[in-house]
């Protein structure tokens, strides 16, 4: 399963600029449904990869900073 890591990558940018960050700026900004930003939260999307794209050039992070593999445990 992949797990969104949209929550940090706000927490760390919220960080360093020192301000609040809304899903609604986030999606204003990048183009992204803010319904697609709160399901990535929530774990329950699918995400098309240039969203994926979009999102790195908003954070300025790599993919692998916004997207973490975990393997399924009730797969073994």
């Amino acid at each position: 399963m992949l797990r969104f890591k949209l929550k940090e990558c706000i927490a760390d940018l919220e960080f360093k600029e020192r301000r609040r960050i809304s899903l609604l700026e986030i999606a204003e900004t990048t183009g992204i449904g803010r319904i697609t930003l709160s399901r990535m939260l929530n774990h329950g999307t699918v995400v098309r990869s240039d969203t994926l794209e979009r999102l790195c050039a908003y954070f300025g992070c790599r993919v692998e900073d916004l997207v973490e593999y975990v393997p399924d445990q009730s797969a073994s």
